[in-house]
């Protein structure tokens, strides 16, 4: 349900996402197992929008038990620094990335809030700024993250966004065909509820969360108000989990029936400083 932001949301969420990495690193979701063994973490079409990342240098924001980070440096990244605010998470990405052997200088994982991030990564800015799906509705502020995001992106660098699309936030979660809820709510969204997207019958305790939906035209007209150019955004029909009862796994990926009329799951963007 829709509500006043409460004072305790940043630590009503830490604490859930810090009971989660145990759960996540042991899914099938996450499939910890096969990265080990070398799979890649990243989705096609992340790999094919960002391009070439060999000698480059991408800072990861919100990067969780870091597994996409990492398959960035599989992929050539000179340098990866992952940021989370989980303290269990990032303890988990350092675990990976010294059992990929590398070095801090390769890669680097920092405990913070992402608002803080400039002023406590390792370095003033990056060749690429990535941020991965299912971060920016953890986020009140999306005009402050823009300013931070872009800050952190070197001239002639780019930040990329995958995120779900905010369409899916108010459809209706058994069949996704119904509205249900208001597509431009800026109210905090408080749930207490165990389930995730990741299945698991392990008993939780935090299981309260406060979220934000933010409409892709709050998204891309922050990024440029914060000083970067949109080189595109894209629309993308798939997504990673059973987000509603009717999709069906087609091509790799969720997807709605082919009897049904498709409508964004997903959508990515990239954007310049020019």
């Amino acid at each position: 349900m829709y509500s006043t932001t409460p004072t305790d949301w940043l630590e009503t969420n830490r604490k859930r996402w810090d009971e989660r990495v145990p759960i996540h690193l042991a899914s099938d979701f996450y499939d910890v197992a096969s990265f080990r063994a070398g799979k890649d973490a990243l989705r096609d079409f992340e790999r094919a929008e960002v391009g070439d990342v060999r000698g480059k240098s991408l800072l990861h924001l919100q990067c969780h038990v870091g597994m996409d980070t990492l398959s960035w440096a599989r992929h050539g990244a000179s340098r990866v620094v992952g940021l989370d605010f989980s303290e269990p998470a990032v303890e988990a990405a350092r675990d990976f990335a010294a059992e990929l052997g590398l070095t801090p200088e390769q890669a680097t994982f920092v405990a913070a809030d992402v608002y803080d991030a400039a002023q406590v990564v390792p370095d003033p800015s990056y060749d690429i700024v990535y941020t991965g799906v299912g971060a920016l509705c953890w986020l009140p502020d999306i005009q402050r993250w823009a300013e931070t995001a872009a800050s952190l992106v070197a001239p002639g660098g780019f930040l990329y966004l995958a995120e779900f699309h905010p369409l899916t936030d108010i459809l209706d979660d058994a069949t996704g065909s119904r509205l249900e809820h208001d597509y431009f709510a800026r109210e905090a969204w408080v749930e207490e509820d165990p389930a995730g997207y990741v299945d698991s019958d392990t008993p939780t305790v935090h299981n309260r969360s406060v979220e934000w939906q933010h409409p892709i035209g709050e998204v891309v007209s922050a990024l440029a108000a914060a000083g970067l150019r949109i080189d595109f955004l894209r629309e993308h029909d798939m997504t990673l989990y059973r987000r509603f009862g009717a999709l069906e796994i087609r091509d790799g990926a969720y997807r709605f029936p082919e009897d049904r009329p498709r409508v964004p799951l997903m959508y990515s963007l990239k954007a310049s400083k020019v």
